[in-house]
């Protein structure tokens, strides 16, 4: 059984967030809300927030290596190919904490640091129901 399972039809609602990092902006207090959503979470105004697209930079506040067969289901093909892999927590510029996938790692073990400077890159993520899915990755920012 595939816990983690996305149907295409919300998969494709979240788009927005999973390409181009929309958040709401609420236009009562100023907060931002990642995703998106109709109550702010701050001041509790309804229908008061407008989309903005965050710069997808920021540093690493947490992470975690998944090895030795650790992954999630849909991410089991790529973990046999490319090996271990780094999940973090980053916070953003705006300063929203997101949970990301690391990518072009050639290490995880040893090149990944918490305050890492990292930047949002599209890329393939995973393929489920024959449908390949794609998003944003963080990568070391390059200086």
């Amino acid at each position: 059984m595939n816990l983690a399972h996305v149907s295409v039809p919300k998969y494709w609602q979240a788009l927005p967030q999973k390409y181009l990092l929309v958040a709401g902006k609420c236009k009562n207090c100023g907060k931002l809300n990642f995703p998106p959503m109709t109550l702010c979470t701050k001041c509790g105004k309804t229908n008061t927030q407008e989309e903005i697209e965050l710069k997808g930079s920021g540093k690493v506040y947490s992470y975690t290596i998944i090895g030795r067969g650790g992954a999630p289901p849909e991410f089991a093909k790529m973990q046999k190919k490319c090996g271990p892999y780094a999940i973090a927590v980053v916070e953003l510029d705006e300063g929203q904490k997101i949970n990301v996938q690391l990518t072009d790692i050639p290490d995880p073990f040893n090149d990944v640091k918490i305050g890492m400077e990292v930047t949002a890159v599209f890329r393939r993520i995973y393929e489920q129901e024959n449908v390949v899915r794609y998003g944003l990755k963080f990568r070391p920012k390059i200086k």
